[in-house]
C-alpha cells in the first residue's frame, strides 16, 4: 500500500515537472530569478524527448508500482500517460518525441524572446 502511494507521488512529481517545463516561462515573467531553474528544466525536458531518453522518474515509478503488486507499463511516461490525452487514437508513425521536444523549445523560445523584448523596452523607456 505504501509503495502504491509512493508511486502515485512520483507520478504527481513527474506531472508537476512536465508542467514546469512547459509553462514555467510564464512563472519567470513574474519571478525572473526562477529562470535559473526553468532554463535547465526545459532544456532537459526537450532533450529527453528529442533524444528518446528515459527520464529517471519513469523507472522509479515503475519499480514502485511493481513493489505495490500493481501493473507497470512499458515505454516512457509521456507515451503512457500524456500521448493518450493528446492523441486518443494511436499516432502511428508520428514521431511524438520530436514533436514534443520541438514544441517545448519553440514555446519556451517564444516566451523568453517576449521576456527579453519586454526587458529591453523597459530599459529604453527608463533612459528617456
Amino acid at each position: 500500500m505504501v509503495y502504491g502511494w509512493l508511486a502515485d507521488f512520483v507520478l504527481l512529481l513527474h506531472l508537476a515537472f512536465i508542467g514546469f517545463v512547459v509553462l514555467g516561462g510564464l512563472l519567470v515573467a513574474r519571478w525572473p530569478r526562477l529562470a535559473w531553474l526553468h532554463v535547465p528544466a526545459f532544456l532537459w525536458g526537450a532533450l529527453v524527448n528529442l533524444m528518446g531518453w528515459v527520464c529517471p522518474l519513469t523507472p522509479w515509478e515503475q519499480r514502485l508500482r511493481r513493489a505495490a503488486s500493481e501493473a507497470g507499463y512499458e515505454g516512457g511516461f509521456v507515451e503512457h500517460y500524456i500521448a493518450p490525452l493528446i492523441y486518443p487514437q494511436a499516432p502511428g508513425d508520428l514521431p511524438l518525441g520530436l514533436l514534443l521536444g520541438t514544441g517545448v523549445l519553440v514555446l519556451n523560445g517564444l516566451v523568453y524572446g517576449w521576456l527579453l523584448r519586454r526587458r529591453r523596452f523597459k530599459k529604453r523607456a527608463g533612459s528617456c
